[in-house]
């Protein structure tokens, strides 16, 4: 699945999620919080040491940038991996692809992954936790399925 298809169903899902949280049927099993999350070995997940943003996201700098820092309103161009939980991976923007671009903070992705973004500088390269709410909940979209904690590493190539 592309990012790129994430992106067209957030509109979408929004309406699905808002509906979903309005009136549960009991069809989808409750979102397991990251804390009792089973991670596969393969992702290298230890909790310990990532911190935990307000909302939920949990981020690990793997590499701190020295260049431009990612703030609300910014075109951020980006090349990531996206994983479940188990390890399978869903999605990938890798070089020699163009760098994927959006706008931070204007609904262009799901809002978990506006949240890993910012404040990350250019040359950076950061892992992100992403809890089901703040990805896809209870819907699931394409090969995610429904409150999927989401794993990726996203590397900050450009800001405009």
């Amino acid at each position: 699945m592309s990012f790129a298809f994430c992106r067209l169903n957030r509109i979408t899902g929004l309406v699905a999620l808002a509906a979903t949280a309005a009136c549960s049927d009991g069809g989808s099993p409750d979102p397991v919080s990251i804390e009792n999350t089973q991670f596969a070995a393969s992702l290298g997940i230890n909790l310990s040491q990532f911190t935990r943003t307000s909302a939920g996201v949990y981020l690990q700098d793997v590499t701190v940038g020295n260049g431009a820092v990612a703030t609300n309103g910014k075109r951020a161009s980006i090349h990531y991996i996206g994983w479940l939980a188990n390890g399978t991976q869903f999605d990938a923007n890798q070089p020699p692809s163009q760098p994927f671009a959006f706008t931070i903070a204007s609904g262009q992705v799901i809002p978990g992954f506006d949240e890993a973004v910012r404040d990350m500088k250019v040359g950076g390269r950061r892992k992100a936790i992403i809890p089901s709410e703040l990805g896809y909940g209870r819907n699931g979209s394409g090969p995610i399925p429904p409150n999927a904690v989401l794993v990726f590493q996203i590397d900050l190539v450009a800001l405009q």
